[in-house]
């Protein structure tokens, strides 16, 4: 939900008579893609309060206005009043799109109070077959792709604060991480079924594939995202190996990482070995930190099977390009054919021409 509604704001507020006089207020919803307006009455925002409270056990993180401030003086001639209660009803929505904790502004309530267009609702909350247009297909996939870097900033949250010392925070942040991550995979089944769905309604076959190495990119994505969440997680609850519990102090990193062209002070001489181009110095990063060797084995294995994966892809992509280099060719060779026997004609055509231009200089002698 955090990726769909990017803003909120209540510009303004007018005053309707039907069925009976009351006032309403204008709500402009900002999407990754889209906007939209709503229009609710304050009975409907004590609505939306008491659902919010009654389903997640907690009131939501900002007060609503009291309902009294207004109820003695209902009309159009007390706009500072009315001002004033426009302008904490949109603190009021915006505290909840702002909150750490996403359980309002991922509930049904908050959802449909704010009018969410329902194929991405459908597609957030059951993962279901949805009936995409070309158009809406594009709008999900640039949604997901939003979820997919949210879930990085989390990530990166999450090892700021274990750097400071916040476990706490560092695991609520790996937390929100993985479930937002859970849903990422759900949509991006949804976009695939909805691929397959636009395949069999005549999309035609250069964009079926493109589109389809979009939605292997997400899926790429979301393995990447996956082991990275799974290492935290092993490492925050001890159940990771000791090396991943208590990696090695600065100092032992610096001596081991470090190289030198002579003895080291063990006495201990680098072999020769045959070197091509310019020797590369070990460097620790990020993501083997927290790693052992049986870690560090993995990560290899994994990041050599994305690179046979992503190889795969550009074969793919490089015998679609020689398929359609073999048939340009094979058009252009018509075309000479069809040059060479035009031009053959020309010439009979021009023979004829000249015997016949003689047979008339006859005539005339």
């Amino acid at each position: 939900m955090s990726t769909v509604i990017q803003a909120i704001h209540i510009p303004a507020w007018e005053e309707r008579t039907a069925p009976k006089p009351h006032i309403v207020y204008r709500i402009e919803i900002q999407a990754s893609v889209r906007s939209w307006q709503m229009w609710r009455r304050y009975s409907e925002f004590a609505d939306l309060h008491l659902e919010l409270t009654k389903s997640t056990g907690a009131p939501p993180p900002a007060p609503l206005p009291p309902k009294h401030s207004i109820a003695l003086f209902r009309s159009s001639t007390n706009p500072a009043l009315l001002e004033e209660r426009r302008a904490c009803l949109e603190a009021y929505l915006r505290a909840i799109l702002a909150a750490r904790d996403d359980r309002w502004r991922e509930s049904f309530a908050f959802r449909d109070f704010l009018g969410v267009p329902v194929g991405k609702q459908a597609a957030h909350d059951v993962g279901g077959p949805t009936q995409f247009t070309s158009s809406s297909w594009l709008d999900e996939h640039q949604d997901v792709q939003a979820r997919i870097r949210d879930v990085r900033a989390d990530i990166n949250r999450r090892d700021a604060l274990s750097d400071s010392g916040d476990v706490s925070g560092s695991h609520q942040a790996n937390v929100q991480a993985k479930k937002k991550l859970a849903g990422v995979i759900t949509r991006v089944g949804v976009l695939e079924e909805g691929l397959r769905t636009l395949a069999m309604a005549g999309l035609s076959e250069g964009e079926l594939q493109r589109r389809t190495d979009m939605v292997a990119r997400l899926r790429d994505d979301c393995d990447k995202l996956a082991k990275i969440v799974t290492v935290s997680r092993m490492t925050a609850r001890g159940i990771g190996s000791a090396a991943e519990r208590n990696p090695a102090s600065a100092t032992d990193r610096s001596a081991l990482l470090s190289s030198s062209s002579g003895s080291t002070q063990g006495g201990f001489n680098r072999p020769v070995a045959r070197v091509f181009g310019q020797a590369a110095q070990p460097r620790e990063t990020e993501q083997t930190r927290p790693l052992d060797d049986h870690g560090l084995l993995q990560l290899q294995q994994m990041q050599m099977e994305q690179q046979d994966t992503q190889l795969a892809q550009l074969s793919t992509i490089l015998q679609r390009q020689k398929q359609l280099g073999l048939a340009i060719h094979q058009e252009v060779k018509e075309q000479i054919e069809e040059l060479e026997t035009l031009d053959a004609e020309v010439d009979k055509v021009g023979g004829k021409l000249t015997s016949a231009k003689r047979q008339l200089n006859r005539l005339g002698g």
